[in-house]
């Protein structure tokens, strides 16, 4: 018989650099799981892309086990370095901040398109741009 999942909890770490202290710890210690298991398990998933923050689904069993689910980084975080910049638009698309290439687009997109709501590339290629736009970031061949 499957084990039942009592609760899943997301969380935005960056890879290869999970520790028990806050705020993996604090979220994940009441859960009851071990926090160094999951730290030492977690950064060996990540190590070849430190440098990178990653989604992680983490299920928690009934029997205090658990597994977890790394996604793609996310699409603002993947915009602001491939444009190298520190933060999106205040004003949105009205203030470009940086531009990225179309190949750089279509590098994103190909990143991106596990986790998005888009069967092909170019589908995937105009929701990273509809982000882009609205971070103030500029595509290059665009208006």
């Amino acid at each position: 018989m499957a084990k039942e999942a009592i609760r899943k909890i997301k969380l935005q770490i960056p890879a290869g650099k999970a520790t028990p202290a806050p705020p993996v710890g604090t979220v994940l210690g009441p859960a009851g799981i071990n926090l160094q298991d999951f730290c030492t398990k977690y950064n060996d998933a990540t190590r070849e892309k430190i440098g990178d923050i990653l989604p992680v689904e983490i299920s928690i069993y009934d029997d205090r086990s658990f597994d977890f689910v790394i996604k793609t980084p996310p699409t603002s975080f993947l915009l602001k370095k491939y444009a190298k910049i520190n933060k999106g638009s205040i004003k949105g698309s009205k203030e470009v901040v940086g531009t990225i290439s179309q190949a750089q687009l279509k590098e994103i997109a190909e990143i991106k398109l596990p986790d998005l709501n888009a069967y092909t590339v170019e589908e995937a290629m105009n929701t990273v741009a509809g982000t882009a736009k609205n971070m103030g970031i500029a595509i290059e061949g665009q208006e």
